[in-house]
């Protein structure tokens, strides 16, 4: 499981022109979910983004999570994340989960977010999406669960 995790000043998804989600202070996650991710992969990127320390602190250090500083999540699927671009300038999604398997373990980071989180907007999966964000920074952290994994 992949995630682009933008810290935002604001940011909201829309749908053939209508908003159906949006968060202020707080983060912008695109998450993109790859064959063979578990509960674990999604388990794992949850308590990190929630639990990372990039909102600056009253002296200007990185040292507040969204969690610290009671911010909101803005949470959008984009399996464009998973692409194979390594032959031929026509990337392949190969990698990323088939859509009811991605779209059930989306879910399930949402719920895991929602637990952690005041506030959690989403996208639509499998729509066709417009993004608007303000990043504050700009900060901006790819993360992969895979990585994650390692560690231990």
């Amino acid at each position: 499981m992949k995630a682009v995790i933008q810290r935002v000043a604001h940011a909201s998804v829309s749908v053939d022109g209508v908003t159906v989600g949006a968060c202020e202070k707080g983060l912008m996650i695109l998450l993109g979910v790859a064959e063979g991710d578990t509960e674990l992969d999604a388990e794992l990127l949850c308590r990190k983004i929630v639990n990372l320390r990039i909102f600056c602190d009253d002296a200007g250090k990185m040292n507040l999570s969204l969690k610290d500083i009671d911010g909101e999540l803005l949470v959008i699927s984009q399996f464009t994340l998973l692409a194979n671009y390594r032959h031929g300038n026509r990337p392949d999604f190969l990698a990323s989960a088939k859509p009811d398997e991605a779209n059930r373990l989306y879910e399930y980071f949402k719920a895991l977010a929602q637990k952690e989180v005041r506030h959690v907007g989403t996208g639509e999966f499998g729509a066709h999406m417009k993004v608007e964000l303000l990043n504050d920074g700009p900060v901006t952290i790819v993360m992969d669960s895979d990585v994650l994994k390692k560690k231990k």
